[in-house]
């Protein structure tokens, strides 16, 4: 180990500086009035230009972090100028129309990152996120190095944001809302996730306080925009853990265009690398296409579609798990008998049509079905042996059972099946008067779910079958006992639950200026009416309202400083897997969760060492009414569906990012969260989510006298979370935490061919980008786990929480091109 870190410790210092500047890009196709494309138009920066090919389209280098006049020009056309400030590696597409007889503004200033500092809303580079290392890379990956968003397991693209759970983060692509599967209880079954890193433009993350115009949930708002493609492109992917490849081009016209892309995952590399020898047999694919056509300058109609297959086949064979003391080593060996296997197939498209019918308003109309179809079978046979281990460092059976404490078995069952169907329809407006915004939306779901839960767990100790606590004790041999013998848990049972929904919302925005500062209102309700029926449910129909504000206040000062206070009243009305409880039942008076939520944000722009940083802070309080406890096991959330609880949750982020090396953008994160629940009047325990403390660290490197050198960290530290408790067992006698959570993600790639670096001949010619590279996960080897297994030893009647770890180090190699 010592060595490992040394060799590391030499890995980092050589990779120490670089000098070189930044650079952005901002490209786009150039029409006319009529929506032709405008050939021949020059594009200039102060001495830097282009000039727009025959179907109008232009690329053009811009420095970063700093405001850039861009100017139009043609001879038949009147100059356009307009100003941008771009974040490092930003592409931005900007498509300008050139008019012949109108008269053009003289300037036009873009800011979005203005935009988004006021809304309280995170912006991610594209370009960040396709590059960092990690074990399951792509947005999610990149979320959890931001504060306040927790995720203990690098296999899953699950979150959890400030307290709370997986369940209550939204999702949009394009405006258009996209759910994950049901049944998911592992991050090995997951795969992949909705959204595609090779297809993205931008993307935009609020960890609360979030405006009326987001839908109705408590923690958090993901929103990514795929991109728009301006002339023909390709690229590839492939490593030992998959391979990606996408495709994008535009009409001549410009009036059609279209990305595709097509992915391919396999996590045998993980899973044969953890304790759980096994045969594993993975099939994740999806297939994504975004198309527009415009129809024109006012009106245009896009389409989402997305085809998922996952298939998860595992057959355990043997298990060896160390826990314990040095003084008191104890081991857990298994053996396997049986498999799982498990099939997630879902089926997505939306369009979206967006219609510009004045200067002052525009329409928006989007339509969507979403399809999944789910089955999870397995009947696995688990004996295991509870036992102390040779310790003797020069025994031959070093690390060896030699003293069983515990024997038994446990058998596990399931045939689960569920089927559902959502469909969407939803207006949004967006209207302009003066100075004031007025955004409105209304959007109509409706829910079909068939759901069968069919499963089991037999335990056994020393050739007794063990009951569930809620039974009557057995006090055999001394009385007999004629019960008959049941499983310790058992679920059966058969839904056809629908679920129709009506929600809309209201917001005014309003910029001004108080006594020379700038000033940005909000103010916006939400409302949301649902009725839940179905085979043998009594129908039931509740409605909730969502008053939300958010203050900004930019003070006159030399310091570029940003105030903002924000929240309101969040509700969470249930879905399905929210109304159904541990018995499988579906309870359809579940009311909504309630969040009260406030926020204090400061944005802290400013320059260090000549270049530029943003420390962001926020601190935020969150009391939580009619929540719906539940139980967390790996990522499977299981609820009691009876709005048993209140609970709360308080904290602080704070994320420093900047060119800590010149051209590269990297950040610190720190984020402090405490979270606890009341369950029926009980007192407070730990959620299920409190994870104390939350340190990560994103870092971009490459060496100056190789500049295609380059090197991506990754550092994760969370503290434990809470861990668990076993089936029928109260949460209050279990309030132990896991082990703290350390990880370390590294990669190294060189750029053979980039846009300075371009081929005239050879095989590399026809690449626009081609590079190779190695990645090392988890570089330090840290057992980190996840959940525990609880097993019973039968001499001292005691129950061992044995941990269930997570991946050990892991090697991968790369490679990427564009074409």
């Amino acid at each position: 180990m010592k060595t490992i870190k040394l060799s590391l410790t030499l890995f980092f210092l050589c990779f120490a500086t670089v000098v070189f500047a930044q650079k952005s890009i901002v490209k786009g196709i150039i029409l006319d009035e009529n929506n032709f494309p405008v050939a021949g138009a020059n594009v200039t920066h102060n001495d830097t230009g282009t000039i727009s090919d025959f179907n109008g389209f232009y690329l053009l280098k811009v420095p970063s972090n700093q405001d850039v006049t861009i100017v139009f020009s043609h001879l038949s056309h009147k100059k356009v100028q307009v100003t941008v400030n771009l974040s490092p590696n930003e592409d931005y597409e900007l498509n300008p129309v050139m008019n012949t007889t109108i008269e053009q503004i003289s300037e036009v200033v873009i800011s979005g990152r203005e935009n988004k500092r006021v809304e309280g809303v995170t912006t991610i580079s594209p370009e960040v996120i396709r590059k960092m290392v990690g074990a399951n890379a792509g947005v999610e990956n990149l979320l959890k190095s931001l504060p306040g968003v927790n995720g203990n397991d690098e296999l899953s693209t699950q979150y959890a944001v400030r307290g709370g759970n997986y369940d209550e983060n939204l999702v949009y692509v394009n405006e258009i809302e996209v759910y994950r599967p049901f049944l998911i209880r592992s991050g090995q079954q997951e795969g992949l996730s909705f959204v595609n890193s090779d297809l993205t433009s931008n993307v935009d993350f609020s960890a609360g306080g979030f405006q009326a115009k987001y839908g109705d949930k408590l923690s958090s708002v993901l929103d990514i925009t795929y991109r728009r493609p301006v002339n023909f492109g390709a690229s590839i992917e492939a490593s030992l853990l998959g391979a990606s490849g996408s495709v994008e081009g535009v009409s001549k016209n410009g009036r059609l265009s279209g990305i595709f892309g097509i992915r391919y995952r396999d996590n045998s590399l993980f899973v044969q690398a953890k304790e759980t020898e096994t045969n594993y047999r993975p099939k994740f694919a999806d297939a994504q296409t975004y198309l527009t056509y415009k129809f024109s300058n006012k009106f245009e109609l896009g389409f989402l579609g997305n085809i998922s297959i996952n298939e998860y086949n595992y057959r355990p064979l043997t298990r060896q798990t160390n826990f314990g003391t040095i003084s008191d080593p104890i081991a857990l060996l298994v053996f396997y008998e049986g498999q799982e296997e498990d099939r997630y197939n879902t089926y997505f498209g939306a369009l979206k049509s967006t219609w510009v019918v004045s200067d002052n308003y525009t329409a928006k109309f989007i339509g969507s079905v979403y399809q999944t179809t789910e089955q999870e079978y397995y009947d696995i046979l688990a004996e295991y042996r509870l036992g102390e281990v040779n310790t003797d460092l020069g025994g031959e059976d070093l690390g060896q059972v030699e003293f069983t404490r515990g024997i038994g078995g446990q058998l596990t069952h399931a045939r689960n099946d569920l089927d559902a169907l959502i469909l969407n329809f939803e207006h949004k407006g967006n209207l302009s008067i003066e100075d004031n915004n007025i955004e409105y939306g209304i959007k109509y779901t409706h829910e079909d779910i068939r759901d069968r839960v069919n499963e089991y767990e037999i335990i056994d100790s020393a050739g007794f079958s063990i009951r569930p606590p809620i039974f009557p004790p057995n006090n055999q041999p001394y009385s007999p006992d004629t019960s008959p013998i049941v499983p310790y848990t058992n679920v059966r049972a058969m839904n056809e639950t629908q679920i129709d929904r009506i929600s809309g919302y209201a917001q005014w925005s309003r910029k001004t200026t108080l006594g020379g500062s700038d000033l940005w209102l909000n103010a916006g309700v939400r409302a949301h009416n649902w009725t839940v029926s179905g085979q043998n449910i009594t129908s039931t129909s509740q409605t909730v309202f969502s008053p939300r504000a958010q203050v900004s206040l930019k003070p006159n000062w030399e310091m570029d400083m940003l105030f903002r206070l924000s929240g309101g009243m969040y509700h969470q009305p249930p879905f399905y897997r929210e109304l159904r409880d541990s018995t499988g039942t579906v309870r359809p008076g579940v009311k909504a969760q309630k969040s009260v939520h406030i926020v204090f944000g400061n944005d802290y722009s400013f320059k260090m060492w000549d270049r530029e940083f943003r420390l962001n802070s926020e601190v935020y309080y969150k009391h939580l009414d009619n929540v719906n406890p539940y139980t967390l096991e790996n990522v499977r959330i299981r609820y009691r569906a009876n709005n048993s609880a209140v609970a709360y949750a308080y904290g602080l982020d704070v994320r420093l990012a900047g060119e800590f090396v010149p051209g590269t953008e990297s950040w610190l994160s720190f984020g402090y969260l405490k979270t606890e629940e009341n369950i029926n009047d009980k007192g407070y325990i730990f959620r299920p989510t409190d994870q104390r403390l939350k340190f990560g660290m994103l870092f971009q490197d490459y060496v100056k006298v190789i500049p295609s050198l380059k090197m991506y960290l990754n550092l994760t530290y969370n503290t434990g979370l809470p861990g668990g408790s076993p089936s029928y067992a109260d949460p209050y006698n279990y309030q132990t935490r896991l082990p703290d959570y350390k990880r370390a993600d590294i990669g190294v790639s060189y750029v053979i061919v980039d846009d300075t670096k371009l081929r005239e001949s050879g095989w590399l010619k026809p690449f626009k980008e081609f590079s190779v590279g190695a990645e090392i996960f988890n570089i330090f080897d840290v057992q980190n786990s996840i959940t525990n297994t609880f097993v019973r030893d039968v001499y001292s009647k005691l129950q061992y929480a044995i941990p269930n770890y997570l991946t050990p180090r892991i090697f991968n190699v790369k490679l990427s091109a564009k074409f």
